[in-house]
């Protein structure tokens, strides 16, 4: 997927067990979709970790942050609780978001990707990095200001 793709519409179980469906923001904002391998490794912690300390920044945009994973409920749970994470994870097991939004694997592992998406439900920004954490937040933050995504 790239910008000016419609995004997808997911229905995944969240890190309380419940449903969560992606087209459920349209119209409410933007919303910082990232996709990461594994819940608990170093370099998704660090990924997962750079968008709870930048949370505030975000919200204060208008945006929504989702992670998404392989992960199962229970993992996600568990994670979230562990880093203090104040956002949505959505477990995927099936692979059925990865594919949705043209995610391939390597060496075994998920790639590591973000998407800002406007309140209409378009991509606006992508970023694939596998190792570099911090790319992902700085651009999706620069994409919400430099778009002017941000919602009133």
């Amino acid at each position: 997927m790239k910008p000016g793709d419609p995004a997808p519409d997911i229905a995944l179980l969240d890190n309380n067990g419940k449903l969560f469906r992606l087209s459920s923001l349209r119209s409410q904002g933007p919303a910082v979709v990232y996709f990461y391998p594994k819940d608990d490794t170093p370099v998704c912690t660090r990924q997962a970790c750079g968008f709870r300390d930048h949370y505030s920044e975000f919200t204060g945009l208008g945006a929504v942050v989702i992670g998404i994973s392989t992960d199962d409920v229970a993992s996600h749970r568990a994670f979230a609780d562990r880093h203090k994470l104040p956002f949505i994870l959505l477990s995927d097991p099936d692979n059925v978001a990865f594919r949705a939004f043209g995610l391939k694997s390597f060496l075994g592992l998920k790639e590591r990707a973000t998407f800002v998406i406007d309140g209409g439900g378009i991509i606006r920004a992508a970023t694939q990095d596998r190792l570099n954490a911090g790319k992902h937040v700085r651009t999706a933050l620069a994409a919400l200001r430099d778009q002017g995504l941000a919602s009133s």
